[in-house]
């Protein structure tokens, strides 16, 4: 397989060398559940959903495990005030992840198991850790567990990081702790904490620690090495490097590659809860098209920053725009084409294969635009035909294509119809006002339609819509 990815952990473009030939194994790390999901938490799930597309487009099996932390200190605090059960609140979030991804047209994760539900494992973890000599239960009575950074001589791997560099988080705890450092695997119960909100443990009754959650739940579910371990670049420490000590501390490989997407920025800031800053995925959506803000996050390189604003997206939905009209005019004269990954432009092949170069193959897909607009005004049916069948295909891999089933009637394709055949009743309308030469209640009709959202453009062939 001819894969190449940037590794964080060795700094390289290297070749995708998966642990079981033709499949490929991704976890990255999902939301935590404590408040609505912003554009800079969704471009994870679009590069990613992008990335799964590409490698099944080559022809390997892809199984992608995402997580939902629904147990942390941040929901205890929003919960409480909320007045509502922690777990009512994780929840009514975690369906709202769910809407953002429908709504940007991403594939549900092959597995995407809560924290909350792997309890046991992460028990486990500790325990193997405890034994092995690299965690400790503080000597305070709270029933806290820390992994002893001093104690594994490879933590910093990851962010490329001396210990000794290294200064705590600022809202770091330092009680029961031995060094400053040291991070939490287990939390122990607090009196004035929910206590359905902690489990028992043989070091005492508590809740794990948020890095520990995502080590427990990537080996359940993809075993003790697997290929590709995701997530923002925000993440790569201390999160990322916490999982890969731990896992491999307590005797497991881990993950071989690592994979970072970088931010989204609000005024060259990174968008955030805390900075209040965060463009939140169900306001945008409400705003502009769904197609086109994935294509504003799907379309730079994953490695890029991107910057939010309005012409940014408003620049995304006159480029989509711009290939709708193409295809349009296209399956007018050639009718549906079936597509193939054979069909793909070398040039497409070649940048998505050199770590997933999403802004190079765009291009692809603008160049085979022009050509097949100028096969249209050649009247060249062939051309067209063979134009039409390269940008379907590559709009595929980039899941923009207009008509996918995401993107029809909300989402619903059996709404579809149903909605061609209103709008088009009122276009006969507006025709029949047109002929006895009422031009004010045509234009009445597509003004109407035009306030809800409808386009209407006439056309030798008579009038089209979209939406």
């Amino acid at each position: 397989m001819t894969f190449r990815l940037y590794d964080s952990a060795t700094r390289e473009v290297r070749d995708l060398d998966t642990v079981v030939p033709g499949q490929v194994s991704i976890y990255h790390c999902g939301l935590t559940v404590q408040s609505s999901p912003h554009l800079g938490h969704i471009r994870k799930e679009v590069v990613f959903d992008v990335l799964r597309r590409w490698l099944t487009a080559k022809g390997l099996g892809v199984t992608v495990v995402a997580n939902v932390t629904d147990i942390d200190d941040k929901i205890l605090a929003k919960s409480a005030e909320a007045g509502v059960p922690w777990f009512a609140h994780a929840y009514t979030f975690e369906r709202e992840l769910h809407r953002a991804y429908a709504a940007l047209g991403c594939e549900q994760p092959t597995y995407e198991p809560r924290a909350t539900g792997h309890i046991p494992e992460m028990v486990t973890m500790v325990s193997e850790l405890i034994d092995r000599g690299h965690a400790y239960v503080a000597a305070d009575g709270s029933g806290d567990v820390y992994f002893d950074v001093k104690s594994w001589p490879s933590y910093g791997e990851l962010s490329h990081q001396r210990v000794d560099d290294m200064v705590p988080a600022e809202d770091s705890d330092p009680r029961g702790k031995r060094d400053p450092r040291d991070f939490a695997l287990w939390k122990g119960y607090k009196p004035t904490e929910p206590l359905t909100a902690s489990w028992p443990a043989p070091w005492g009754r508590g809740r794990p620690g948020w890095h520990l959650e995502c080590s427990a739940m990537a080996i359940k579910y993809l075993g003790d090495e697997f290929d590709i371990h995701g997530g923002g670049i925000d993440l790569r420490f201390p999160h990322h490097e916490n999982e890969l000590a731990q896992a491999r501390a307590s005797g497991h490989p881990f993950a071989r590659y690592w994979m970072h997407n970088a931010w989204v920025t609000a005024a060259g800031e990174k968008m955030s809860k805390s900075l209040l800053n965060g463009a939140l995925v169900s306001e945008v959506t409400a705003q502009y098209p769904p197609r086109a803000v994935r294509f504003y996050l799907a379309v730079p390189h994953y490695r890029s920053s991107i910057e939010y604003s309005s012409e940014s997206l408003t620049e995304a939905s006159a480029s989509l725009a711009r290939i709708d009209g193409f295809v349009d005019r296209a399956v007018e004269l050639v009718g549906q084409v079936e597509t193939s990954n054979e069909q793909l432009p070398a040039s497409f092949v070649a940048a998505l294969d050199d770590d997933l170069g999403t802004s190079s193959a765009m291009a692809d897909v603008y160049e085979l635009v022009r050509v097949g607009n100028q096969a249209l005004t050649a009247g060249d049916r062939d051309g067209v035909r063979g134009a039409l069948v390269g940008v379907q295909s590559m709009l595929d891999v980039f899941g923009l294509r207009a008509d996918d089933k995401a993107w029809q009637a909300g989402g619903d394709a059996r709404l579809r119809p149903i909605l061609d055949g209103v709008v088009t009743e009122l276009l006969d309308q507006r025709q029949a006002a047109r002929a006895r030469k009422d031009f004010a209640a045509a234009d009445s009709i597509r003004n109407r339609l035009t306030s809800l959202g409808v386009v209407v453009e006439d056309t030798p062939n008579g009038p089209r819509w979209s939406l």
